[in-house]
């Protein structure tokens, strides 16, 4: 695996676990079980599809899956958010994780932009 691959990959996998250590706090309620039930599932899914990416059978197939982790790491992005917004959790817990996940959204959307510039 290249080295910016590499990166990539681990640091999906730290933001999924980062989301998981997440749900502890927000497992108080109902409500709080919900969006930690969707954000472990939308965090660790980009990180999959990511691996699966990696793996394409092509570059239509690569796009396509990269599609899918920017779709996944926008959807834990808008789960923060409205646990921010919702105050279910000390806005200092989530910073991080929102930043983060901030920061993976702008990079794989750069990196389908980059693979669909390079597909004509």
């Amino acid at each position: 695996m290249q080295s910016g691959r590499k990166d990539l990959s681990e640091r999906l996998l730290d933001f999924a676990a980062s989301g998981i250590k997440l749900t502890v706090k927000l497992n108080k309620t109902a409500v709080g079980r919900y969006i930690a039930s969707q954000l472990t599932r939308a965090s660790g899914s980009a990180g999959a599809n990511y691996e699966e990416a990696c793996g394409a059978e092509s570059k239509a197939d690569f796009i396509h899956k990269m599609q899918l982790v920017l779709k996944e790491s926008r959807e834990s992005l808008y789960w923060l958010k409205l646990a921010e917004r919702a105050e279910l959790v000390p806005r200092s817990d989530l910073q991080p994780l929102l930043n983060r996940a901030d920061e993976l959204v702008k990079i794989v959307a750069k990196s389908v932009i980059t693979a669909k510039g390079r597909e004509k």
